[in-house]
């Protein structure tokens, strides 16, 4: 068993990853998100994630932005890690690095980033841009997380210092000037909050993205998730996470009586379990041998959701050491992750 607590995050997307669980009305529901991740943080998982797309899909017409959901929910809990998807081709990373700051000072420092990257020609028509390749949006993907990194450092810790004495609010010694030049884009100036209360937020993006904290992998089963973590630890991914698609047995129904009943589900790579508790139980079992944590997507949320953390959660404190965050406690505490020294400073002391 590692050192490193399991980790459990919930997508809480749509009403659940089943295309028939999804509909318009519940991307537009403050109060129906409230409710899960009240759900989810009392039910004792990790984090929940809260996905985004650049255009509208499907049948809605509007979606609200998943930093504003997490935003709206963080003064509402204290202990669940909140990590929006934010997606980089076509946003103003200086927004992003802000945005995202402005997050963990609400949270008190539970915010994460789940670093998405997607540029279909008719997302860039939508911007005015023209369409990148995977090899582009993997660059700007890596471009971004840098300047964020180096945009959260600008301020150090101790920056505001509130002298009513001098009339000074901050130390404009410990700004600092962040100059970055990227393939499309450049960056000039500290950014306009202070550092972020974790230091750094939680990076979570797809393997072999550089600069990530934590690497998301996908995989058909256990051993195509095994092969993919080694080589995301092998390129240097403190952390790795599994993506994994669940619909269980439950109040009285079957996991594939249920699944009849919703339609197909379409395949897109990732590894799905469909059965009773117990089952899964020993899955994430397994994957725990070679993943940190699991990203787990319902079918259906308001079934699988309570099916999990009343059936599924007890029984992995005892298999692999999982446990639930604690209020007041950090996302990065949750994880196993250090809070990082910021660059500038650390550069000042050494000097």
């Amino acid at each position: 068993m590692s050192d490193t607590p399991f980790a459990v995050a919930l997508e809480l997307d749509a009403h659940g990853a089943h295309p028939a669980a999804s509909s318009a009305s519940a991307a537009l529901s403050p109060r129906l998100l409230a409710s899960r991740v009240a759900s989810a943080e009392r039910l004792g998982f990790t984090a929940v994630t809260f996905d985004d797309s650049p255009l509208p899909v499907g049948d809605a017409v509007a979606r609200l932005d998943a930093v504003q959901r997490a935003a709206f929910v963080a003064p509402l809990t204290s202990a669940i890690g909140l990590v929006p998807v934010v997606h980089v081709a076509y946003s103003e990373p200086f927004h992003v690095a802000t945005q995202l700051a402005s997050l963990d000072w609400t949270s008190k420092r539970r915010a994460g980033w789940i670093a998405a990257a997607s540029g279909s020609a008719r997302e860039a028509a939508a911007y005015g841009r023209e369409a990148l390749t995977d090899a582009e949006l993997d660059r700007e993907r890596a471009d971004v997380i840098e300047v964020a990194r180096r945009l959260w450092d600008s301020w150090e810790d101790n920056a505001v210092i509130q002298d009513v004495a001098t009339g000074r609010y901050l130390d404009a010694d410990r700004l600092h000037y962040v100059d970055f030049e990227g393939e499309s884009f450049s960056v000039k100036g500290p950014l306009i909050t202070p550092r972020p209360p974790q230091g750094q937020l939680v990076v979570v993006a797809p393997a072999g993205t550089a600069g990530a904290d934590v690497a998301l992998v996908t995989g058909a089963d256990p051993a195509e998730i095994s092969d993919a973590a080694a080589r995301a630890r092998a390129a240097g991914a403190s952390l790795v996470w599994a993506e994994v698609e669940v619909v269980l047995d439950a109040r009285g129904v079957s996991a594939a009586r249920r699944l009849s009943v919703l339609g197909p589900w379409p395949e897109v790579g990732r590894l799905r379990y469909a059965g009773e508790a117990g089952g899964l139980v020993a899955l994430l079992a397994e994957l725990a041998a070679s993943v940190d944590g699991v990203r787990l997507r319902a079918a259906e949320l308001d079934v699988d959701l309570e099916e999990v953390g009343h059936a599924v959660l007890p029984a992995l404190r005892k298999r692999v050491g999982f446990r639930s965050p604690r209020a007041g406690e950090t996302l990065r505490d949750a994880l196993g992750l250090d809070r990082p020294v910021n660059r500038y400073a650390a550069v000042k002391e050494f000097a």
